[in-house]
Parts: C-alpha cells; structure tokens; sequence
C-alpha cells in the first residue's frame, strides 16, 4: 500500500457539529468480520483480489444507486484502490432497478460474464418479496432455482460467485416489519443455496437487524440505513461497503500490513473557558475508548512545540480505528457526540486530520 488517505480540516468552533459529516469521506477497509461468510471450500475462502481482478456487482437499483458517488459499489472500488493502489482491480457495479432473480438470470450473460468477471457478489431479493404485494414476486421456489442457475453459470464463466441475503423492507424491530417473516424465508434460502453450492456469503439480512437492534433507538422505520425503508442511506452505503469489503478479503490483506487510521483532533479553547472545565473535556474525550469498541488506541497531550506555528491550538487527540468503517460508526455514536455537546460551548478553532499509517 503506497497512498495515504488523508483530510485536513481547520475551522471555527460552529462547524465542529459537523463533524461527521465533515470526516466522512469513504472507507478504505473494513476489519470487524461482522458478515457471517460460509468457508465450507476454496471457493468461499476470504482472500484480497489478486493484480488484475475484475469484481462485478450484480443486482437491482440499491446495486444501480450504489454506482453513484458515496454509493457501496464506490466505496468499495474507492476502497481497493486505497488498499491495492497498483493491483489493476476493476470494480463493476451491473444493478438495474426492479430486478428480481429472474431478470439477472435474462441478463447475466450481457451485463456480466461479457465483462469476462473474476468475482460476481450476487445482491438480490427485495424485490422478490417487495413486489409480492402487487403478485408481482418470485415464488421461493424459482428464487432458490434461479439463484442457483446464477452460481452454475458464474462458475462456468470461471468466475468466484458471492450471494448476498437481502437486507431490509423497514427497519422497525424484527417482526414488526410487515415483509419481515418473508424476508427471513427468502433470507434462509440464500443461506442454503450458499451452503449447499460452497460458495462466498455477505449475511446482510443478518448483519442489518443487528445493526438495527443497536442503533434504532427511536424505532423508525426509516432513515438509518435506509432513505425510504429499502434503499440505501449514506451510513446504509457505508455499512454495506464494508461487508461487502470483508467477503472480499480487503480486511485481510490490510491487516497483514499493519496498517491503522489516525484520526487527529486539535483544538484551541476559548479564553473565558476555565483549567476545570477543559479538564472535564479531556476526561469525557479519554473516556471514549471505553465506550466505544471501535477505538482501538487513544493518546493525548498539549503543545510544547518551540516553533510558534500551532496559530493556538494547544490540545491535541490521536485516535486509532482499525478501518474507516470503524471510524464512521464512531463519528455518530452517542458517546461522541455526548462528547461534542460538552466541548462545544468551549472550542474556538478545531483542526481534523485523518490519515492511514504507511510501512
């Protein structure tokens, strides 16, 4: 790995709110293993692509939407460029809105094995089920026939094909989302086709009701990872990126590196801001790795440099993630901003600058 990715931010105070959005700027590699792979042969064994590896996402318009810049298709060709600057790997995105398991099979020669593939991830299934409420499904059976058509041709092609279990049709708690028993059917058989055809699985179904568990504090059936309940939201694109990059073997090859992201926080306070109330900062600040398992390493201390350039920044932060997935999960989380409401009031110029460690 030879490029650093990196931002610098110098600001007022005022936009330290923020500071999520200002930070987020993709992912480079994901590290968590929170996707539940099946690893029954040498087919499904996590592994970076190889120089010259051409990886097609192949599925309907969350596939088509995630193309788009901040979509999971670019990220992750954004991240394995990050992570392989010089390997040559090519990251298609094929999704066409509406599609269900019969119009990928209609379509499978054009718009993927034409591209002459190396790794095809399957991500497919909300609309067998969506559209079921107008008669317009897939039957479960000609779904768990279609799917496995798809992994027969792909192989043929000498392709490595990747399933994926559909996400979510609302993200209310699990059951009480009307398709919720349907999707865990249509959920089940991806799983069983992947098992009995030894191929690569991304358990999104799986890994969004976790992850929804957790983060739908106010129970809404929209707007965490889903804009409208089905597709995508800019943390929906960063959260399916990073699966996606961990059935890849993107984690894999990054960690064997050593590589970590930094994220540097300075600040300089404002004169009516008391010892005591900047003690309280840094407290709440240290805290953080405790309260947060993403944080992987914290450090901190104030300038001693001779040099008179901090133009008075005087405290300075380093915080460690294994992953900008990581990083991004801890930008919204309640403990940081618990933290960003007590700092505010007292912050007069904040810098941010992120960085990936070089060998």
């Amino acid at each position: 790995m030879h490029e650093a990715v990196s931002r610098v931010v110098t600001t007022g105070w005022p936009a330290l709110g923020q500071l999520g959005r200002v930070v987020r700027s993709g992912l480079a590699m994901a590290l968590s293993m929170q996707a539940c792979l099946v690893t029954a042969a040498d087919d499904t064994a996590i592994r970076a692509p190889a120089p010259g590896e051409r990886i097609v996402f192949f599925g309907d318009s969350i596939t088509q939407a995630g193309d788009h810049p901040g979509g999971y298709v670019s990220l992750v060709r954004k991240a394995v460029k990050a992570a392989l600057p010089d390997a040559g790997i090519e990251v298609i995105g094929a999704g066409i809105s509406g599609n269900k398991v019969p119009d990928l099979e209609r379509r499978l020669d054009k718009d993927v094995l034409a591209k002459k593939p190396t790794t095809v991830v399957v991500f497919i299934g909300i609309n067998d089920v969506w559209h079921s409420t107008r008669n317009q499904g897939t039957p479960k059976d000609a779904f768990e026939a279609g799917l496995r058509r798809l992994v027969e041709r792909i192989r043929a092609a000498g392709a490595r094909p990747i399933l994926c279990t559909p996400s979510v049709i609302g993200e209310l708690p699990v059951g009480d989302n009307p398709l919720d028993g349907m999707l865990d059917d249509y959920a089940a058989t991806t799983r069983t086709v992947a098992a009995d055809m030894k191929t690569g699985l991304v358990d999104l179904r799986r890994a969004c009701v976790d992850h929804l568990a957790s983060h739908n504090k106010q129970t809404v059936d929209k707007g965490i990872l889903t804009t409208d309940s089905v597709h995508l939201s800019p943390e929906g694109n960063q959260f399916v990126a990073a699966r996606m990059l961990e059935a890849l073997g993107i984690a894999s090859g990054a960690a064997s590196v050593g590589r970590h992201l930094r994220h540097v926080v300075l600040f300089k306070f404002k004169e009516t801001s008391t010892p005591a109330e900047i003690a309280v900062i840094v407290d709440t600040f240290r805290g953080l790795p405790g309260r947060i398992k993403e944080i992987k390493g914290f450090e901190w201390g104030t300038n001693v440099s001779p040099e008179g350039k901090s133009d008075g920044l005087t405290h300075s932060f380093l915080v460690t993630f294994a992953s900008e997935a990581d990083r991004d999960t801890y930008l919204p989380h309640p403990a940081h901003k618990e933290f960003v409401s007590i700092v505010g009031p007292h912050v007069e110029k904040v810098c941010v600058v992120d960085y990936w460690t070089q060998p």
